[in-house]
């Protein structure tokens, strides 16, 4: 097969949960546990820190494989959905999976994930550890799909596992309440192994605690012992945030440029300064000048994209791919201290969200431009607006991203904003991105 034949095999073939939903899930770690053994085991060939979370681990663990890139280290980056090609989702130093491995992999060991019935997520965990264990990586940074404890990439036995931030998301299939999401979250905590959770939340701090003695594993709340203090406002369209990193309450780095300007990303920063300084304390050399270099230059390091990123300027445009609750909010209390005569929003959802709570955050004053992504997840766009209009958002509807993104940029004036978003796969449907 040539490499879009094997793509069009892999999506047709395996339920993907990020195309259909829950039909795509399959929680439960035997089939992984099959391919793994068929593969010989990549899992136990390499380093690694596993990095679960609702919000916040994504860019968590886009920034702590920059960090360990700026020290020299042969880092391996395991993360999903992509946005615009399947190859994004498994990195080596920064560069993208070699499309001829996927297919030669495919090649492979189809017989052997057809047999096991894998899900498409059970078979790109197994994909990216092979890939990582053949290009002998010193390290790997390894995201959690969906949950934790039942999550395919949970055979990993790692250096040090970072659970980030905790938000009502896949209710469904994780709990409807966020100490049973936290429990599903809390699975990656394994026997002996350094835990590190990036924001104290009283709802759930017990849940990991009670893991944590369980599994004798040594239990950090990040949050408690570094914090980030924004030095200035960026402006409206500067793509970096300089802040002030304190440790136990003394200035650990006096000034550090982040090169993530979303306001969340001062929420993460603590797991992921805590991270580093646990690798340090297993022997990884990582200097203060790897640690600058790693946070400032995180999207070319790892290519990163899709957070609170500048598309345009006059008029400013902004996507994120903030696509929960909490997510949104954060969004929402961005762009109002932005600068504009007008707000322009550019909104598609998936259609197993809690699209109610998402709606009631959004600016009634702003002009909407509806639209769907071309998932079967999407939400139909026809009923995303009537959602949206019985909330008093009004606007127009679209068939596509691309036609709902012009049509924002042709009626924004210089002194406007726009923004797009509601979900990974709008954003991932922005031509220009």
């Amino acid at each position: 097969m040539t490499y879009q034949q094997t793509l069009d095999y892999l999506y047709a073939r395996l339920p993907m949960f990020q195309r259909v939903g829950a039909a795509g899930y399959k929680p439960g770690l035997q089939r992984t546990e099959a391919l793994a053994a068929a593969t010989g085991h990549p899992e136990r060939q390499f380093r690694s820190v596993h990095v679960a979370g609702t919000n916040g681990k994504g860019s968590s663990s886009h920034l702590v494989a920059a960090v360990l890139q700026a020290a020299g280290y042969r880092v391996g980056l395991y993360t999903s959905p992509h946005l615009k090609e399947f190859t994004e989702r498994i990195r080596l130093n920064g560069r993208p999976l070699a499309p001829a491995f996927l297919v030669e992999w495919v090649a492979r060991w189809r017989a052997t994930f057809e047999r096991a019935e894998a899900s498409f997520f059970e078979v790109c965990v197994a994909l990216a550890f092979d890939y990582f264990a053949r290009q002998n990586v010193d390290v790997a940074v390894v995201e959690v799909g969906l949950g934790g404890r039942l999550d395919s990439t949970n055979i990993l036995r790692p250096l040090v596992s970072l659970i980030t931030n905790i938000s009502p998301d896949h209710q469904a299939l994780l709990g409807d309440t966020l100490p049973l999401i936290a429990a599903e979250k809390a699975g990656i905590i394994k026997p002996e192994t350094p835990a590190i959770i990036s924001q104290t939340q009283p709802e759930v701090a017990a849940v990991f605690e009670q893991k944590a003695r369980q599994e004798g594993a040594p239990l950090l709340f990040a949050d408690q012992h570094y914090r980030a203090e924004l030095l200035r406002e960026p402006a409206a369209d500067e793509a970096v945030q300089h802040l002030r990193v304190w440790h136990d309450e003394q200035v650990l780095l006096d000034e550090v440029a982040l090169g993530l300007v979303g306001d969340y990303q001062r929420l993460n920063l603590p797991g992921v300064l805590a991270t580093v300084a646990e690798l340090r304390r297993q022997g990884f050399i990582i200097t203060d000048e790897h640690l600058r270099e790693g946070l400032r230059d995180v999207m070319r390091l790892t290519g990163l994209r899709g957070r609170w990123t500048i598309l345009g300027r006059r008029p400013l445009v902004v996507c994120d791919t903030g696509h929960n609750e909490a997510g949104i909010r954060f969004i929402v209390e961005q762009l109002a201290r932005l600068p504009k005569r007008r707000l322009h929003f550019v909104l598609g959802v998936m259609q197993d969200k809690d699209i109610s709570k998402m709606l009631a955050l959004l600016p009634r004053e702003a002009t909407y431009y509806f639209c769907q992504a071309t998932i079967p997840r999407a939400l139909p766009v026809a009923e995303l607006a009537a959602q949206a209009a019985a909330l008093g958002l009004r606007g127009t509807t679209y068939a596509t991203v691309p036609a709902a993104v012009a049509a924002a940029r042709a009626a924004a004036e210089a002194d406007d904003v726009v923004f797009i978003g509601g979900s990974t796969f709008v954003v991932a449907e922005i031509e220009e991105l």
